[in-house]
């Protein structure tokens, strides 16, 4: 089971989390979410827990006392728990982040509002973690997300293994091939024949293809990232043959080009 607290003013903006397969994971034991209002640890009359920065500027920054205070009132772990800043400056966030964290025992996510953080509430962090490079009200919603991504990779979470290890970035990086289910044919739209057909070794090609072709054409900028295989080359020239654009990138799996053939010398003699 992986424990998980979240340090937020707002948990009750975190009703997702005890929904549908979260829902059931939590209901399973597979994991627990914890949710702490780190107001309740202001020492102030009116429980504040910002203030104006010191040198001036706009905007309000959370102290660092009740967080501070939060954090050191949980319970105690034999160092097994990671502490997870959301920021706008951390590292985006990506799926194999998600898979690191799906492997920890307990995790903890500090939820930042207003202008920002006291500089001093840095120091508690493990790492520092954003969603994209952009602006949010607040952590709350970066963190839900995040939360969603590495739970389904728990194991047990979702009802068949295979389904998050065949999601998009996590088949090897690439982007997920098309999917479909009955009617076999829709508004005059059909599934292709190769899903139709039972044979696995053709569905398995097909569908490596078309998780190829929706990456280069889609997302290119991870296409640096990938590391094709021999059973790669043919199809990859295919795609060259179908979307010139591809053909740039070619330099990459052309060192995977099999050797000509010999041809075999005759054995018969001439007289």
């Amino acid at each position: 089971m992986i424990k998980i607290t979240v340090l937020t003013l707002f948990p009750e903006m975190f009703v997702p989390l005890h929904e549908s397969i979260l829902k059931r994971a939590q209901e399973a034991g597979l994991m627990e979410i914890n949710l702490v209002n780190f107001r309740d640890y202001a020492a102030s009359k009116h429980k504040n827990v910002d203030d104006v920065p010191y040198g001036g500027g706009a905007g309000m920054l959370l102290k660092p006392e009740p967080i501070f205070a939060a954090i050191r009132d949980l319970p105690q772990t034999c160092n097994q728990r990671r502490l997870i800043l959301m920021s706008p400056q951390g590292q985006v966030f990506h799926q194999e982040k998600a898979e690191q964290w799906s492997a920890h025992k307990e995790l903890v996510f500090i939820c930042g509002h207003y202008e920002g953080f006291d500089e001093r509430v840095r120091e508690l962090a493990d790492e520092e973690v954003s969603l994209g490079d952009y602006v949010l009200t607040g952590g709350e919603l970066a963190a839900m997300v995040m939360i969603d991504a590495l739970a389904r990779l728990i194991p047990g979470v979702l009802g068949e293994e295979v389904s998050a290890e065949e999601d998009s970035h996590s088949i090897g990086g690439l982007l997920e091939y098309p999917q479909y289910t009955r009617p076999a044919e829709f508004e005059g739209q059909k599934v292709p024949e190769v899903l139709l057909s039972g044979h696995h070794a053709q569905i398995k090609r097909w569908r490596r293809k078309e998780s190829l072709r929706r990456t280069f054409l889609r997302r290119p900028d991870l296409i640096s990232e990938i590391t094709f295989g021999a059973e790669d080359y043919p199809i990859l020239e295919e795609l060259i043959l179908e979307h010139e654009e591809i053909a740039s990138w070619r330099g990459k799996w052309q060192h995977l080009c099999p050797p000509p053939k010999r041809q075999r010398r005759s054995s018969k003699k001439t007289i």
